[in-house]
């Protein structure tokens, strides 16, 4: 049995409102910290959107990443969190 993926949701579960992690920084907490795109894939399946902020998971540059309802509705819901976004990138992320 693969417990990564459920180290990776339960890293994702932790992330505060408000907050951004990123795919990198989830693969090196799940403890497998070359697998970030692992990570990607496993949260393009996540069972529960609610229990699981996927949406504040974002790429190591800053960008946003992608999300299994879309790029709009990630930047919605990063923004209702009052996340600032700026030409496709989380500003001040670390």
């Amino acid at each position: 049995m693969n417990l990564f993926p459920e180290r990776v949701y339960r890293v994702v579960r932790k992330v505060l409102k408000g907050k951004v992690i990123t795919y990198k920084e989830v693969a090196k907490l799940a403890g497998r910290p070359r697998a970030w795109r692992a990570v990607g894939n496993i949260l393009n399946k996540n069972p529960n959107l609610k229990i699981i902020p996927c949406h504040r998971v974002i790429k190591s540059d800053g960008k946003l990443g992608g999300y299994k309802y879309g790029t709009e509705k990630k930047v919605a819901l990063l923004q209702k969190e009052r996340v600032i976004i700026k030409r496709g990138r989380v500003v001040n992320y670390k």
